[in-house]
């Protein structure tokens, strides 16, 4: 698969999550064969008004080859300033966030609330490309919800506005994450467009990766499958994969060389949750590593528990 001229291999891709994809994770995923690892979405008006929290989210680390950034916004003038700002240049392709679910997003008319205004969604795509040589890509849902469905209409719209590339999550704003994927509306968008259609959506091991190789599209996007889980790559490659041990450790290491120990700690909490998930008899455990001050007690911790789980 191609985007723009950049050449995708494995044609599997860890999805942008806001507050979980930081650099240690997508640094485990590029490592175990996705071919690149978006940011979680940072906001264009955000990067317009120099937040420097928003930088933040923007750091990479030297393995991502392939470098995707994802922003969101409603304004077509300030999408495309985004586009050509500093903290924007040294990546390859940049994706636009139109399928957030979350309230606070949608209220202000960004993310999944584009699913209601095909004529503005256009105009913002129009604006970025115009903006930039760099591809342009677009992250959408099927609808706002079963009774507004729009996915293939607005993939042909995405395509016209000049999209190089688009991502379909198969659920609508409404479901957020709960009930099934919908096989047949990815079908339908990868069979309505030219580019190419990256599908998205309850990937978690290999039958379900199959599942969604089958709709025919072109890549597939991996997101909460990789919770806890960032090697899963690997694992539907075929190749060996790290210990969750190993990943713990490789993940905390990367986040120092960009952060300070107190806020590591602070962001590494989740997902060492997540890496527990399945250890047995560590219920107890976690309520104590999430009020835990101390990042070198904790890995600790983690250590002695992963190391005895046959799983870890």
């Amino acid at each position: 698969m191609k985007i723009g001229n950049i050449i995708i291999k494995n044609n599997l891709i860890l999805a942008p999550m806001a507050g979980v994809t930081d650099v240690g994770m997508r640094r485990l995923a590029v490592l175990s064969g996705a071919d690149f690892a978006v940011c979680e979405m940072v906001s264009a008006k955000a990067l317009y008004y120099h937040n420097e929290k928003t930088k933040q989210l923007l750091n990479t680390c030297p393995e991502e080859k392939i470098k995707v950034a994802q922003i969101f916004g409603n304004d077509p003038e300030i999408m495309a300033w985004a586009c050509q700002s500093e903290a924007l240049q040294k990546f390859d392709i940049i994706d636009i966030n139109m399928g957030c679910p979350a309230p606070k997003i949608v209220n202000n008319g960004e993310g999944s609330a584009l699913l209601t205004n095909l004529p503005l969604a256009k105009k913002i795509i129009e604006a970025c490309v115009k903006a930039t040589t760099k591809p342009i890509t677009v992250k959408f849902r099927k609808g706002m919800n079963e009774h507004a469905v729009v996915a293939v209409e607005f993939a042909k719209m995405c395509e016209q506005a000049g999209a190089s590339a688009i991502t379909i999550h198969g659920r609508t704003r409404e479901q957020y994450y709960s009930g099934q994927v919908d096989y047949d509306c990815i079908k339908a968008v990868k069979n309505a467009v030219h580019i190419p259609v990256i599908g998205n959506g309850d990937v978690v091991d290999e039958a379900s990766y199959q599942r969604m190789k089958d709709c025919g599209v072109d890549a597939v996007m991996i997101g909460r499958g990789a919770l806890g889980n960032p090697c899963i790559f690997a694992k539907l490659l075929g190749k060996p994969t790290m210990s969750t041990w190993e990943c713990v450790q490789q993940h905390v290491l990367e986040m120092l060389k960009y952060y300070d120990k107190e806020f590591v700690l602070r962001e590494m909490r989740k997902h060492f949750l997540w890496y527990l998930k399945g250890v047995k008899g560590v219920n107890a455990i976690k309520t104590k590593i999430v009020t835990m001050n101390d990042l070198d007690e904790v890995m600790h911790t983690m250590k002695k528990i992963l190391q005895e789980d046959k799983n870890g």
